[in-house]
């Protein structure tokens, strides 16, 4: 089959690669007819993970039920399904909990949490690609409505985005009536200040600095921040009578760079202090990373942040973190979707067959104007 191989920083191919096949009776084969190019996949494709050549990228997957295992009872062949890009087996202590983000069986001993095509995230291989093996299959793989070959694009955010900017919302304690600041407004802010319109907020502030996302964000009636030409704690506090947000959204990761193109991983978190009130609450679902060994400076290449903690303190606000459990949410999301209470699919900006990976990735890396989100389209010619 084909797939999106990475072979170095900013080097990725579309191979020829072996089917995967049925290992374990859990199993599901799924024929991949959606799949997005994530900004998560970026810190990989940049260098910056320990990503191995090699590799199938690919964790925001939608597909066709081709083949299962002796033992999968629920999903059959012919469902289409979206596969969240955590992979977790539904039976440890954490997967009980409904903690799948961080299955304790899915990667290496005395790791929790596992997923499709990403650094240190367990052995699984990437849907970027024709085909891809989903283990515990009845567990994980969320069938969708008889409508969603016509709807791709939106479901295919299940996998991931959708879900991830809910979390951050729920993370940060977003209630009916809240002011809400998101810093950053790439594909998963975008979905952040989509939950908020969603959950009734009151006023929602996106801060970022590329025209084309900030257009987006305002087409459902964001407020949007230019921090490029103003200082966004100060335009967060100009909308809020001084008082900062109710909560707020870390959307960014540990990449993130001033507008003059150098980059400070503590950024985002400290605005976010600053910018939210006392007692506030933030979510962060911007990937940070226990060791960035191609980081600029000695600190961060050991995945540290000067993180202005003594204010953060001083303000009595609480801090949520990590990756989404999608399976918390994915189900709600999707009855949204398909009672056209909310279209996700409104940033998608280019579908493109995998073979045009190589130029997706090169432009959505360099945030090109209109590159917003690619969905590759394996069957598209």
């Amino acid at each position: 089959m084909k797939a999106v191989v990475y072979h170095g920083p900013r080097d990725v191919r579309v191979d020829n690669i072996p089917d995967p096949k049925i290992e374990k009776p859990t199993d599901a084969i799924v024929r991949i007819t959606s799949t997005n190019i994530c900004g998560s996949d970026l810190h990989m494709y940049e260098g910056r993970t320990s990503f191995e050549p090699g590799r199938v990228f690919g964790h925001e997957n939608l597909g066709e039920v081709v083949e299962v295992g002796s033992a999968v009872e629920k999903v059959k062949a012919g469902d289409m399904v979206s596969a969240p890009f955590n992979v977790s087996c539904g039976h440890c202590s954490n997967c009980e909990h409904g903690l799948t983000n961080y299955c304790e069986r899915a990667n290496a001993p005395g790791i929790a949490g596992a997923a499709y095509g990403f650094a240190d995230m367990g052995p699984w291989q990437g849907g970027q690609a024709e085909y891809l093996r989903v283990p515990w299959a009845d567990f994980d793989a969320l069938r969708l409505p008889e409508d969603a070959r016509e709807r791709q694009n939106d479901y295919v955010m299940l996998s991931d985005i959708f879900p991830t900017g809910w979390h951050s919302t729920e993370m940060a304690g977003l209630y009916p009536g809240d002011t809400v600041v998101i810093y950053g407004g790439g594909p998963v802010g975008l979905m952040a200040a989509l939950s908020a319109v969603q959950k009734s907020a009151s006023k929602i502030m996106v801060v970022d600095r590329h025209p084309d996302r900030l257009r987006l964000a305002e087409e459902i009636g964001a407020i949007t921040i230019d921090d490029s030409k103003v200082d966004p704690v100060q335009a967060v506090m100009d909308e809020t009578n001084g008082t900062g947000a109710d909560c707020g959204c870390e959307c960014v990761g540990y990449q993130a760079h001033d507008p003059q193109g150098h980059e400070h991983n503590n950024a985002t978190l400290d605005r976010l202090v600053q910018s939210v009130k006392f007692t506030g609450r933030i979510g962060t679902v911007g990937v940070y990373v226990p060791v960035d060994p191609n980081a600029p400076d000695d600190l961060e290449k050991e995945g540290r942040v000067p993180f202005d903690f003594g204010l953060h303190w001083f303000k009595g606000q609480s801090m949520g973190t990590g990756q989404c459990p999608v399976k918390r949410y994915n189900r709600n999301l999707r009855s949204l979707i398909a009672q056209d209470k909310c279209k996700p699919s409104w940033i998608v900006s280019h579908e493109l067959p995998l073979e045009r990976a190589p130029e997706a990735y090169k432009n959505f890396d360099a945030r090109n104007e209109g590159w917003t989100k690619v969905v590759l389209k394996p069957q598209m010619q």
